[in-house]
């Protein structure tokens, strides 16, 4: 920080250039000098928003709002936490009012509101807000809710419109939502081969450089030391309860497990909690990953676990007494589940893997975190050191687990739900069958798939792109 910056100028240098860490650390500096700071609180719930920090980012959204109730920032930081958390009818009702309201949020308002709506399957109320238009309707991304509007209906149209904001898009991010929204609806209409290749196309252009063979290093690591077939460790931190977790890839069902699990009245789904991330990250910071967790001090590996479970009281339903986490990371930090968070339950999910692959292949994920997805060959790898590593450490480790495959819990969904109930301790109860029927919206790629009775219907996908594999 420049000598003559203050740590209020500060704050606002490192959000809009996406230091989100070091803005959360001058926050915290200004906020402990005066906890009455609106703009700390503000720009600390934004740098946790955008590392993906929700709990963190609710309780200073909370905060925000206490000190300054009508602020429009704040306001809109709310609604985006009500979409992240699930509480959609809050998030529809504060975007409504925002987006009619004069002021410089309003447009963002409205362009946050139909994405709410279009992940909440609310298609009737998104193309009324779209026909009815307004000056929010001027803004690029506007075009994009359109174009959702038109795909149920006019896919031609559809066609068009994400085509001229693939093409005009000032920046990556939406070009590569709207071209991979693109590539879904031409998938849906069975252009196979035009889907494939506009794919490659958008990862060719907007994929950086992955280092694939760093993942499959920290993988080896793991394996050489699950070799012995015993834990080369001892549970570091007291057992945990009521904390279950997917373990599998994306694209496998993990989606459709947490929607039917959801159902049930003693378990939440928290969604792709960020938790094992930082509980892996902060396993490694120790300086005693992979092999030194053996010597883990007891206070310190406390400390990683309350890290990780602490925040869960804030994203638990009222009356749930388990969270069901989706995580898509688990499956690399199996060794720290197993350290710090013992008793913690483990779903693991498979799918057949050419399945997976071009499912991944031909979706939108984040670039920078999933940069293997890029290509099949590069999936298959990372597929192939998932299956070698995730049964091994479940085992060796001692870990409370279920196992199975997607096309058998699409087969026999109840079976399967009620070995993973049992696992839970819970009863079996009807409602886990029928996730169409959860209210909370999905923000993951399966948001389409899960509104829909459980069906069969996405097994054997790969047939139609079969040539990608030979």
């Amino acid at each position: 920080m420049p000598s003559s910056e203050t740590p209020l100028a500060a704050l606002q240098r490192q959000l809009s250039s996406g230091q989100h860490e070091a803005a959360i650390a001058t926050a915290d500096v200004i906020i402990a000098s005066n906890r009455r700071t609106f703009a700390a609180w503000l720009g600390r719930g934004r740098a946790n928003l955008n590392l993906g920090w929700v709990a963190d980012a609710d309780r200073d959204a909370e905060e925000a709002l206490r000190l300054a109730p009508s602020d429009p920032q704040a306001g809109l930081l709310r609604a985006q936490l009500d979409q992240r958390l699930g509480r959609i009818d809050a998030a529809v009702d504060r975007l409504r009012r925002m987006a009619s309201a004069p002021g410089a949020t309003a447009t963002e308002a409205a362009i946050l509101l139909t994405e709410v709506l279009h992940f909440a399957h609310r298609r009737a109320e998104l193309a009324a807000l779209v026909s009815a238009g307004g000056p929010w309707s001027s803004d690029p991304r506007a075009l994009l809710a359109l174009a959702r509007v038109q795909a149920r209906e006019r896919p031609d149209d559809a066609i068009d419109s994400l085509r001229r904001i693939a093409a005009a898009a000032s920046g990556p991010v939406l070009h590569r939502i709207a071209g991979f929204e693109l590539v879904q609806l031409l998938d849906r209409l069975g252009r196979h081969r035009e889907a494939f290749d506009l794919a490659s196309s958008l990862h060719a252009e907007t994929t950086p450089p992955y280092d694939i063979d760093g993942l499959e290093l920290r993988v080896r690591e793991q394996l050489d030391l699950l070799a012995r077939g015993t834990p080369w460790f001892t549970p570091r931190a007291d057992p945990v309860k009521g904390v279950a977790m997917v373990v599998g890839l994306p694209r496998s069902g993990t989606t459709l497990l947490e929607q039917m699990l959801d159902r049930h009245p003693a378990i939440c789904g928290i969604g792709e909690y960020e938790g094992i991330d930082r509980l892996g990250h902060a396993a490694v910071s120790t300086g005693r990953w992979p092999r030194g967790l053996g010597v883990m001090r007891p206070e310190v590996a406390a400390q990683v676990q309350a890290a990780y479970v602490a925040p869960l009281s804030r994203l638990r339903r009222p009356g749930a007494t388990w969270t069901f986490d989706k995580t898509l990371g688990a499956w690399l930090w199996l060794p720290a589940v197993a350290c710090f968070l013992p008793g913690a339950a483990c779903l693991r999910v498979e799918r057949d893997p050419r399945d997976t692959a071009i499912s991944m292949f031909l979706s939108f994920f984040n670039p920078r975190w999933y940069g293997w997805m890029s290509s099949i060959p590069n999936i298959m790898r990372v597929i192939e050191l998932e299956r070698a590593l995730v049964p091994r450490a479940l085992g060796a480790l001692g870990i409370p687990h279920e196992s199975m495959r997607y096309e058998d819990l699409v087969a026999d969904p109840s079976s399967h739900a009620r070995r993973c109930l049992d696992r839970m301790g819970l009863p079996m109860d009807d409602a886990v069958l029928a996730p169409e029927g959860n209210a909370r919206a999905v923000y993951t790629l399966s948001h389409e798939q899960v509104r829909r009775p459980i069906n069969a219907a996405s097994i054997g996908r790969w047939r139609n792109y079969a040539w990608a594999f030979e």
